[in-house]
């Protein structure tokens, strides 16, 4: 149980090591306000992004724009006296609205008429005067009207401002120098217009304000995106409304002449103030905050308006208000997004090489920061604050720490590995700590051994660099191509390759993909002979073996020396198999096509007693493979020239390494690109030859029947006339070859 534990433990270190690393970090940026501003910012452009609401038509601004205050001016009438703005009030309580907010300081009298305006405030219960409470560095309080503040029909004018100097939040009350809790403006309207819809305004048990069923959540210092702000009073965030504009509006002016549309105030809240830039009652909010444009700002009466309009609009219509997580939540939710970023990368840190494939983690943790987008999108339209910035920073910084620390702890690893090992297999030896004990395991897997025809004899030839140049050139494509099909190279033998499909991890297609990657190193061959032969160095020919069986891989060796493989008689029949191909053909087993079914293209089939196997078995020639993969060797036919003259030569049976001393004699009669015709005579030579036996042969050319080089050929299963067999060269020498192109001639 507990080494279970540490295994899993080790499998997922660096998803365990990054995450919570990665989120601490974030979280001490966020205690020290580091990420204030940008959480707000992103806060701002959830409220540009929202969908447009309806104009809210139980609020009536009568502004004071900057024409009213030229024309006001003109007339020797600005400030606005307190005869006309008597008159003004009077004009709107003509149509009974259910409560006025005067958003303008009267705290001294203004001009004449003072007595006529102390009258209207002390016969319009519902008209509400506004004062400054808070005082600070840079502004002072202001008195209420003294007529208004007699009867109790005053409330704060004040806003909150956050650090970027913008206006997020609304006051319900807070207290004056002498501790006395003072209504907001806006409250107080609302409250007037509630009362007269007959809907309760009060508290709840823990003090928290109450409007019909709606609680106003009180802000904390640290709620939502904020860090230590300042929170006296009974503060709330303002959900303001997405329209522009959010309330109909009409000019002072048309309101003091009665140009008054009908009804326009009637059970409606009027709020008068201004509107006009030199008056600089204008303050930054969310709506502020456009990318493109200048940024506007919002009259302070209009924002009365919205903070109004969340009352009405949530107590009425269930409008949401924004409300933010508990701390810990927030913290789960960080931590969260780091684990997705980190098990996103951790999961593909093994998925290729390929530039496609190595875009797959930017595009997870792309698709990751477009659903946190989303999510925090639809909670705020849900009416929830829920943190972006912090969440976003895990999320990417969790995917670049695991993305440094697969980079500085497996990258050398695999970078050596990779040289001998598919992806597979290191990712095997990487994540597993028993990977790379000693001990093996049985399991069915697809065996494929390649080999060059000849390439021994070749290799004579040329020089020691030579021969490795054309090895290298030769291994590394067939190692693109085996790596292409998720192949295990267990080991270069020389000029031969043995490739594992199954081992270490087993896929439903590892025969398919066995056969499908044979073809694919036969048609790769084109390509390593047009580099070789550009250099100057003979043509190769590649024979390929496939079986499928059950076996023991794993890990063989000493603790000093280990070596991924796979032993069992399986694997020499796969040798066996591979040695009666030519250059060019690819042989499998009967268990291997038994795997694949009818997408492999079968030319031929033979018998054939494999060395060490008591029974016959059947090898399979493969000439493609259909399904996905539709790959097909090109066989081109092959002819046969009657030479003008036969060409006398000898031969010798080869088993393995070794040459029989028995020598035989015979004569080339026919000859085609590859191969050859011999006729031998049976009283001097009895022994009939079976199909793929390996021969040595030297042949007699004039003048003076000098014997040639060594030869190298495997007899054709093709049936040939009495006393004659076909054989398909293995190797023979340049200087042979010339010779024998030479030779035919074909016959007219």
């Amino acid at each position: 149980m507990w080494s279970q534990i540490k295994k899993q433990i080790w499998q997922w270190r660096g998803i365990l090591i990054t995450a919570p690393s990665v989120s601490i970090f974030v979280l001490i940026l966020r205690w020290s306000g580091l990420l204030q501003m940008l959480e707000l910012a992103a806060l701002d452009q959830m409220f540009l992004l929202r969908p447009p609401e309806s104009l809210d038509s139980r609020i009536v601004i009568v502004e004071i724009n900057e024409s009213d205050v030229q024309k006001l001016g003109k007339n020797g009438n600005w400030p606005l006296p307190d005869g006309l703005l008597s008159k003004i009030l009077g004009n709107i309580k003509q149509q009974k609205p259910s409560a006025i907010g005067l958003d303008l300081y009267r705290d001294l009298p203004v001009g004449s008429g003072h007595d006529s305006l102390v009258k209207i405030f002390e016969n319009t219960p519902n008209l509400v005067g506004i004062q400054k409470v808070a005082e600070n560095d840079d502004s002072s309080a202001v008195a209420p009207p003294p007529a208004l503040k007699k009867i109790g029909q005053v409330g704060a004018n004040d806003f909150p401002l956050d650090g970027d100097g913008k206006v997020r939040r609304s006051l319900l009350y807070l207290a004056d120098k002498n501790g006395e809790n003072i209504f907001s403006f806006a409250f107080k309207l609302a409250y007037l217009d509630l009362s007269d819809r007959q809907i309760d305004v009060g508290q709840t048990d823990d003090f928290l304000v109450k409007t019909g069923n709606v609680i106003y959540p009180l802000f904390k210092s640290n709620d939502g995106g904020y860090v230590r702000a300042e929170d006296q009073g009974y503060q709330v965030l303002i959900n303001y409304r997405h329209a522009h504009p959010s309330f109909q509006q009409i000019s002072i002016i048309d309101v003091l002449e009665n140009r008054i549309p009908q009804d326009l105030f009637k059970g409606r809240i009027v709020l008068i103030g201004s509107t006009a830039e030199s008056l600089k009652d204008l303050f930054y909010t969310p709506a502020s905050s456009t990318i493109l444009t200048a940024p506007k700002r919002m009259a302070g009466v209009v924002i009365h308006a919205h903070a109004i309009s969340q009352i009405l609009s949530a107590t009425l219509d269930n409008r949401p208000l924004i409300k933010t997580w508990h701390k810990p939540q927030e913290w789960l939710w960080i931590f969260l997004w780091s684990l997705i970023g980190a098990t996103l990368i951790w999961q593909q840190r093994y998925s290729g090489t390929s530039k496609r494939k190595s875009l797959f983690p930017i595009i997870s943790l792309l698709l990751a920061g477009c659903s946190l987008i989303g999510i925090s999108y639809l909670a705020f339209l849900l009416g929830w604050w829920i943190p972006f910035v912090p969440p976003l920073m895990t999320l990417i910084g969790s995917g670049i720490a695991v993305t440094a620390y697969i980079a500085r702890t497996a990258g050398a690893i695999r970078k050596t590995f990779g040289r001998y090992l598919t992806d597979a297999v290191v990712a095997n030896l990487l994540e597993n700590p028993e990977g790379l004990k000693l001990g093996g395991e049985r399991k069915k897997i697809t065996i494929l051994t390649s080999d060059l025809r000849g390439f021994t004899a070749t290799s004579e030839r040329l020089s020691a660099e030579e021969v490795i140049k054309v090895i290298n050139i030769y291994l590394g494509c067939m190692a693109d191509v085996i790596t292409q099909y998720q192949g295990t190279i267990d080991e270069f033998m020389g000029d031969g390759i043995l490739v594992l499909f199954g081992a270490p991890i087993t896929r439903n297609d590892d025969a398919s993909r066995a056969i499908a990657c044979a073809v694919a190193m036969q048609l790769a061959m084109a390509d390593v002979n047009q580099k070789i032969q550009q250099m100057g160095f003979p043509k190769l020919e590649m024979g390929i073996g496939i079986n499928t069986a059950e076996v023991v891989v794993g890990n063989i060796g000493s603790e000093k020396r280990t070596k991924y493989g796979v032993i069992g008689s399986q694997v020499n029949l796969t040798y066996r198999i591979e040695s009666y191909t030519v250059g060019g053909q690819i042989f499998v087993s009967e268990s291997t096509i038994h795997e694949v079914g009818a997408i492999a293209q079968i030319l031929d089939i033979k018998e054939v007693q494999a060395k060490g196997v008591t029974q016959p078995i059947k090898i399979y020639e493969i000439g493609g493979i259909a399904g996905a993969y539709n790959l097909y060797l090109v066989k081109e036919a092959e002819i046969f020239w009657q030479l003008p003259g036969a060409i006398p030569l000898q031969y010798a049976i080869l088993d393995g390494k070794d040459v029989d001393k028995t020598v035989s004699r015979g004569n080339l009669v026919k000859l085609s690109a590859t191969g050859a015709q011999i006729c031998h005579d049976s009283t001097i030579s009895p022994i009939v030859l079976p199909p793929f036996t390996n021969l040595k042969l030297n042949f007699f050319l004039p003048p003076h029947t000098p014997i040639t080089e060594d030869i190298y050929a495997k007899v054709l299963d093709k049936t040939a006339e009495p006393n004659s067999f076909y054989i398909r060269f293995t190797n023979i020498p340049p200087e042979v070859a010339m010779q024998l192109q030479n030779a035919i001639t074909p016959n007219e």
